[in-house]
């Protein structure tokens, strides 16, 4: 079996959590059967796309570098030009402990501004300056690398939306909205 879902901001991209802390876990969204697992992850902070799927192997195929995941950074100011074309040329970053240059992708700024329902909680006040929006469509998947990007051009990421893995999209699907799909291949 096979999901799409629009994981809310808050949600851990698991469905057990060994530590102590009371989380909320993507069980908690649908019911889905015993042995559903994301493919790939959204960090608690995170919102958007998500496929789940009891297919390990289906899995290991999205995953893979040959998938695109296309992501909308709200970030931290008005983003250059200048700082798009160093996204879409690789940046530094750290991965575990070590210095990494991400791969060449693809990055743009949106003029038009994106029509997500306002998040649970709000990212900050007017006051503190103005945002912008940025698409990046990646084909790896480091840890928290949109955010560690954003930064390492100087433009902090405030929110991120997972819009689009492979020709899989968000669409208008609402926070928490679950849709079964035959297979996830088009």
């Amino acid at each position: 079996m096979h999901f799409i879902l629009n994981k809310p901001y808050g949600y851990l991209s698991q469905f057990i959590y060994a530590k102590k802390r009371n989380k909320k876990l993507l069980g908690e969204l649908y019911p889905f059967p015993d042995g559903t697992m994301a493919i790939g992850r959204l960090d608690e902070d995170s919102e958007g796309l998500l496929l789940l799927t009891t297919d390990g192997m289906m899995s290991e195929i999205i995953r893979s570098k040959k998938v695109p995941k296309e992501y909308y950074a709200q970030v931290d100011g008005i983003i250059t030009e200048k700082a798009v074309q160093q996204l879409q040329s690789g940046v530094l970053i750290g991965v575990k402990g070590i210095k990494y240059c991400t791969l060449p992708c693809e990055a743009k700024l949106i003029i038009q501004l994106p029509n997500f329902p306002e998040r649970g909680k709000k990212i900050r006040d007017e006051r503190h300056g103005p945002t912008s929006w940025v698409s990046i469509t990646l084909c790896e998947g480091k840890f928290r690398q949109v955010r560690k990007m954003t930064s390492a051009v100087g433009f902090p990421t405030l929110r991120l939306i997972r819009v689009r893995i492979g020709d899989w999209h968000l669409d208008n699907l609402p926070f928490g909205g679950v849709i079964e799909l035959e297979t996830l291949i088009k």
